[in-house]
């Protein structure tokens, strides 16, 4: 049989960080051991019953069977206004300022499409998501690394871009609550960010995907409350996080008409929208009970909290994170990222993600995912104790 060879552009795509991330933990969990997997953002629950039961009902309708329209049905992007109105005080135009996608990366990756071409620059976080590289990749345009410290909040400083970057940067991308370090943004930083991108004539695209998981009372502000916002960017908003809805590949993006429109042009040469049971569904989502939402953070505050206690009770001097479902832990003296996710690994059977994977700048943490039940998660603290490698508190 022919081996026909992929293009330049499929052979220049960086590599796929966590495929090779679950192909490890495959392979020691092929061995027989108990494998703790803490290395991915799955969500472990179900999706709401009431919105399993509104997908049920929309399969069986003949309207839904045939081709949606292009550009999503107008009473799902009717009910992103109405949710954004809501939740955030952001008055939205459906037709002009929301396009559906499938699935938050999608849209992460063609926006970068629509707005560089060959050279372009796009200012990236270090550590961040690293499916942003993917579309600038694809587009072959240049990374400009921002550092996201512990000393900043992990929030990028706009001071130490240098004037060159500034000047030929097209778009940014912003991502809080934060992946991988599970810092949320303020309203200052934000007003920071509108400033900075309006004099340099930046489209921020902001990825929005772990809105609802704020802690402690505090809930994550949308980069729309910010005054000039939609005038310079975007945000990308996905259900899987809020609503549990990971498999079911419905997203949305919202925000500057120009941006909406070109991201809806890419999409009519690619796609006949989502399957009109799945836009019936997400509407039931977006607009029906939220109880369901509530009750996911805060068993995600609880997970947080059995971690971070127990980590901190072995010795382990980490932060909480005030956002997201994960934790950005820095590893103990004498290791990398890397070999003490491999050491975790393969002594204690739990699976870390290294912070390398995530940039330069995430080498020295590990992030550890909260998509666990909190006795699974008090058994990763138990193991990791059993390893001896942090002086247990009172001792």
């Amino acid at each position: 049989m022919n081996r026909f060879e992929p293009s330049q552009m499929l052979k220049s795509l960086p590599r796929q960080f966590f495929a090779a991330l679950v192909a490890r933990a495959g392979a020691v969990a092929a061995e027989g051991h108990d494998v703790i997997n803490l290395g991915q953002g799955n969500p472990d629950m179900p999706t709401p019953a009431h919105i399993v039961e509104s997908l049920q009902l929309a399969a069986v309708n003949p309207l839904n069977h045939k081709y949606p329209p292009f550009r999503g049905h107008v009473y799902l992007k009717e009910a992103v206004a109405e949710f954004y109105l809501r939740e955030y005080g952001v008055e939205l135009e459906p037709e002009r300022e929301v396009a559906i996608l499938f699935g938050g990366k999608t849209g992460l990756v063609e926006v970068v499409q629509c707005l560089l071409n060959p050279g372009d620059t796009a200012l990236v976080p270090d550590p961040g998501y690293p499916d942003y590289w993917s579309g600038i990749e694809l587009a072959r345009a240049v990374m400009e690394m921002m550092p996201l410290t512990a000393e900043r909040g992990f929030l990028p400083d706009y001071g130490s871009i240098s004037p060159e970057a500034a000047a030929k940067a097209k778009l940014m991308f912003l991502n809080y609550p934060n992946n991988p370090t599970g810092a949320v943004a303020t309203a200052d930083f934000f007003r920071e960010t509108v400033q900075f991108a309006s004099d340099h004539n930046i489209c921020v695209v902001h990825d929005f995907a772990y809105a609802a998981i704020g802690y402690e009372g505090q809930k994550p502000r949308s980069y729309l409350q910010t005054p000039g916002a939609q005038e310079n960017g975007i945000e990308i908003y996905t259900l899987s996080k809020t609503y549990n809805m990971a498999g079911w590949r419905v997203a949305f993006a919202v925000g500057n008409a120009s941006v909406i429109e070109s991201l809806n042009l890419l999409q009519d040469h690619m796609y006949v929208s989502l399957f009109g049971a799945v836009q019936e569904a997400a509407r039931t989502a977006l607009l029906g009970p939220q109880a369901p939402v509530q009750a996911n953070v805060a068993r995600y505050e609880a997970r947080r909290n059995v971690l971070i206690q127990g980590l901190r009770s072995i010795g382990w001097e980490v932060e909480a994170p005030r956002g997201s479902f994960f934790a950005w832990l820095p590893v103990p003296a004498g290791y990398t990222s890397q070999s003490f996710a491999d050491l975790l690994l393969d002594e204690a059977h739990v699976v870390v993600a290294p912070g390398i994977g995530f940039g330069a700048y995430g080498e020295g943490y590990v992030r550890v995912g909260l998509v666990s039940e909190e006795a699974r998660l008090a058994e990763a603290v138990k193991r990791i104790a059993a390893l001896k490698l942090f002086q247990p508190s009172g001792l």
